[in-house]
């Protein structure tokens, strides 16, 4: 993959946005039937290795009325040149002028059109062109009964650029939606295949780059936040590999842990693991002092210090050891806390340095006035919410799982924090708007304690990324939208390392525990192309 088509990779747009691109392209004297060859050219090439001749032989088409079916009848008469059998279904009659062109050619072809789904129900792949990007109607009546039939089917589906029903931006299903086994993302990636609710629809998702000049997608995107991809190459520029040959362990950062109890003792544990892998300088880690041995067993590179506590086992106060912020460079907050610590809680807002609230953090700081007592805080605030939190967080917000990408852009600017909000697909914002998205994860994480490992790996590379030598080094211009790519790659990070225990271990077999284990082994694997 070439420099300029990486870049590309990263970038995530809306219906409106590619409508746009795609105009500076046509206006600049790129024939619009020329782009549709190139693009379905490179989907119909796709296909055929996908899906070869000699194992699937009778491909069906669904055509729609614009563009979209456009490309699927350029599709199907490369296929059918190559030997496939193929019959193409068009529901909708009325078809636009280029797309009706190719239509007539295929036609010329002896390619059978049918009106009735049912035509294609013993072919052995479906290709879906109905609807590309910016369908805004939901479906109904007939062409929905087609739909759903479809999905009753058990072949192998590739939808161009976006399953057709499927809301460009938001991922919402419009009535219905066709289940594709792949989805071939045309030119840059749609918003869509980073919203939690497409992803069972849109299968594996691969980009095809037609050659879309950089250029063009700069001016229509640069004078706006921009939506970025967490990949290896842009983890690089966050991920403190590098250090000098003279240093010492606190200036490659402290980070403060507060977290457990005498009930959720594991999970200080796990957070102390996951900062461990972040290659911090220094931990310290504050729990209730009944389980202070159990830490001392697991890291004992790490300063544990002794709380406090209540009848029940949670952190009653923090002794003078570290009441004073001011020697941390960040703190993590809330793993296994319970919400009996409503008055840890309450003083470390108050620290100077930047905080990151994770559980019960967060539902204690639900109790308070959260958007007020955010919007206070000079330092950087890192919120990292399920939708659950979320919820309790922002219940203003409503229906904020309907558009997870403007959910959070929403609440990073009511609250001026950097919020990570989990699922499938992490997202990260910035208070100026700027959104990180994690693209790759496993249902593996969704197991208890693996929040608790990000965690304590976010909070370590927090505190190291904001220490003086990185502030020397002008590496932070703008540090709150700094740190939440720092926050974004750790939450790629995490997801990386799962993925490669998955692959030894099965979903079933990737603990949390374990999970701390990868991270280290997860990097060097992802990133041996790109560390310098």
């Amino acid at each position: 993959m070439s420099e300029k088509d990486e870049q590309l990779e990263q970038v995530i747009v809306s219906a409106q946005q590619m409508r746009e691109i795609e105009g500076r392209i046509f206006t600049a004297g790129m024939p619009v039937a020329s782009l549709m060859e190139k693009a379905a050219g490179l989907c119909a090439s796709k296909i055929k290795n996908l899906y070869p001749l000699s194992l699937f032989t009778q491909v069906g088409i669904i055509v729609g009325p614009g563009h979209n079916g456009g490309d699927a009848l350029v599709i199907a008469r490369e296929l059918h040149l190559a030997g496939y059998w193929v019959k193409i279904f068009c529901p909708l009659p009325k078809l636009k002028e280029l797309t009706a062109t190719h239509a007539k050619y295929a036609k010329s072809l002896a390619i059978p059109f049918s009106e009735d789904i049912e035509s294609l129900k013993n072919c052995e792949l479906i290709i879906d062109g109905l609807f590309g990007f910016g369908l805004t109607r939901s479906l109904s009546g007939k062409l929905a009964e087609s739909i759903d039939k479809l999905n009753s089917w058990s072949q192998p589906v590739v939808s161009i650029d976006i399953p057709s029903g499927i809301h460009t931006d938001t991922g919402e299903i419009l009535g219905t939606a066709i289940v594709a086994t792949h989805t071939l993302c045309l030119g840059l990636w749609k918003r869509a295949f980073f919203q939690d609710q497409a992803l069972e629809y849109i299968g594996t998702a691969e980009r095809l780059g037609f050659g879309i000049p950089p250029e063009d997608v700069w001016s229509v995107i640069s004078h706006r936040a921009p939506i970025q991809k967490i990949t290896a190459s842009v983890a690089k520029q966050f991920l403190p590999l590098p250090r000098p040959l003279v240093t010492h362990k606190y200036q490659q950062g402290h980070l403060l842990l507060i977290c457990g109890s005498l009930r959720y003792a594991g999970s200080s544990i796990l957070a102390a693991l996951g900062a461990r892998a972040s290659g911090v300088g220094m931990l310290s880690v504050a729990v209730p002092e009944s389980i202070k041995p159990l830490l001392v067993a697991q890291l004992p590179e790490a300063l544990v210090i002794g709380c406090p506590e209540t009848k029940e086992g949670a952190i009653s106060s923090l002794p003078s050891l570290i009441a004073d912020f001011s020697k941390f460079d960040a703190i993590a907050c809330g793993s296994g806390l319970t919400q009996e610590a409503e008055a840890i809680i309450k003083e470390v807002l108050k620290a100077k340095c930047s905080l990151l609230l994770d559980a019960d953090g967060l539902n204690i700081l639900a109790k308070f006035e959260p958007i007020s007592t955010l919007v206070n805080r000079q330092a950087a605030t890192i919120l990292t919410p399920h939708l659950g939190e979320f919820k309790r967080l922002f219940p203003q917000i409503k229906n904020p799982e309907a558009d997870r990408i403007e959910t959070v852009q929403t609440a990073t600017q009511q609250s001026k924090a950097i919020i990570l909000l989990k699922g499938a697909r992490t997202l990260v914002g910035d208070p100026q708007g700027n959104l990180f998205t994690v693209p790759d994860s496993t249902p593996a994480l969704a197991r208890g304690g693996s929040g608790d490992v990000l965690t304590g790996l976010a909070g370590g590379l927090i505190a190291q990324m904001i220490t003086p030598q990185y502030k020397n080094k002008k590496i932070i211009a703008q540090e709150k939208q700094f740190i939440a790519g720092i926050v974004a790659t750790s939450a790629w990070w995490h997801a990386q390392a799962a993925i490669v225990a998955t692959q030894e271990r099965t979903q079933l077999g990737v603990d949390a525990f374990n999970l701390s284990q990868y991270l280290m082994g997860s990097l060097k694997k992802t990133l041996l192309n790109y560390v310098e």
